[in-house]
């Protein structure tokens, strides 16, 4: 049996931690005891708590309570803790996930102690050094001993910086083992798909039709004016195709309405068919994404949860980690452009997408991951 720490501190980080921690528990018990740390990096009832319950994770055995704050003050707090627990626990192998300070602050710590890291969903760019995203997932690659990629193009990214698959004998974090394993959040969203139902659906939502979007990233929540054109674009979206647009919005994204233009503000509040409810547990997150007909976000989840399910995607970004999907004719780019917004919507009713080709695995992504840690730990 070899001890392994899981560093988790965020939504995304609760949902992709499910599927490898359910194939731990169904296929590898006897190999991999593991223990989740919490860095409380989310700490909102409906952005953790009831994650940990509904997608049956164990409990974290140690939450930091970090909370938020600037970049260096939450990432310091989190590097800190982390080296103590790190130390006191003495683990073979540090698993993290995704790019965020939560992640960036579990590999170093774990890296300047010489434990291996393993990053689960390795090799994603935006080519946007603005992001603190990007520098996340490019130091935390860096600094891993097995990168879990969950596409080619994921692949492709991190030869460009040198980072490929080693033939040495044991893997280190300078000639790391590189997988393509697929999609762990795939994995998910064919496993939790099937167990939602309209319990699930928010408020009263289950019958009616409507669209779906969620907004969160700094740069278009920071900027009033940014935010306050995307509103305005989903509200003309809203009266032009007639559809209800339902935004379960962010904590982060409901304290910045206050500081958008007042006229602006007016308009959305106005409009019938705008619809803001609270953040969305998991569950409801699925039930959501399944039933709307189109989907509107900036976050890199939803990207890839809209085109598991074959829906059409407007991205509010400039650029995408997930390429292959605007690739395939699912997603355009429409960034805080009002304009953008509004034909992409237009374009996607006239031609919806129909070409979803299988680039995120097989659905058996943790299986995969479990089995390559196992060979590394030689159980």
């Amino acid at each position: 049996m070899k001890n392994i720490i899981t560093v988790v501190g965020a939504r995304p980080q609760f949902i992709k931690a499910s599927a490898v921690s359910r194939a731990i528990r169904d296929h590898f018990s006897t190999k991999l005891n593991d223990t989740i740390v919490h860095t409380g990096q989310h700490y909102d009832q409906n952005m953790s708590e009831v994650f940990f319950s509904e997608m049956e994770i164990p409990p974290p055995a140690i939450n930091l309570n970090s909370g938020s704050g600037n970049h260096g003050k939450q990432t310091g707090m989190m590097l800190q803790g982390l080296e103590d627990i790190f130390i006191e626990k003495n683990p073979d192998l540090v698993v993290v996930y995704g790019d965020t300070n939560s992640t960036l602050a579990a590999a170093l710590a774990a890296a300047k102690l010489h434990i291996p890291v393993a990053h689960i969903e390795a090799g994603l760019r935006s080519f946007n050094k603005k992001m603190p995203e990007e520098i996340n997932r490019i130091v935390s690659d860096h600094s891993s001993t097995l990168l879990f990629a969950p596409t080619l193009e994921a692949i492709k990214n991190l030869k460009s910086e040198g980072i490929s698959h080693s033939t040495c004998e044991k893997f280190s974090s300078d000639n790391p083992g590189v997988f393509h394993c697929g999609d762990v959040m795939y994995d998910n969203s064919l496993y939790f798909a099937k167990r939602v139902g309209k319990k699930h659906a928010p408020e009263d939502l289950a019958g009616q039709a409507f669209y779906l979007s969620t907004i969160h990233r700094d740069f278009n929540t920071d900027n009033p004016v940014v935010l306050g054109e995307i509103l305005m674009a989903l509200s003309e979206v809203a009266d032009n195709e007639k559809k209800l647009i339902v935004i379960p919005l962010h904590p982060r994204t409901r304290a910045k309405l206050d500081a958008i233009p007042a006229e602006i503000s007016a308009i959305i509040m106005a409009n019938e068919r705008i619809r803001i409810i609270p953040p969305a547990s998991y569950l409801e997150m699925i039930w959501l994404e399944k039933n709307a007909e189109m989907i509107f976000t900036d976050s890199g989840g939803v990207q890839k949860e809209a085109f598991f399910f074959r829906k059409p995607l407007i991205i509010l970004r400039e650029e995408t980690e997930w390429v292959e999907i605007a690739e395939a004719g699912a997603a355009r780019l429409a960034g805080a452009d009002r304009q953008r917004i509004r034909k992409a919507a237009r374009d996607f009713v006239v031609a919806p997408p129909t070409h979803f080709p299988p680039l995120y695995g097989d659905g058996n992504a943790a299986e995969t991951i479990c089995s390559e840690i196992c060979s590394f730990l030689n159980i």
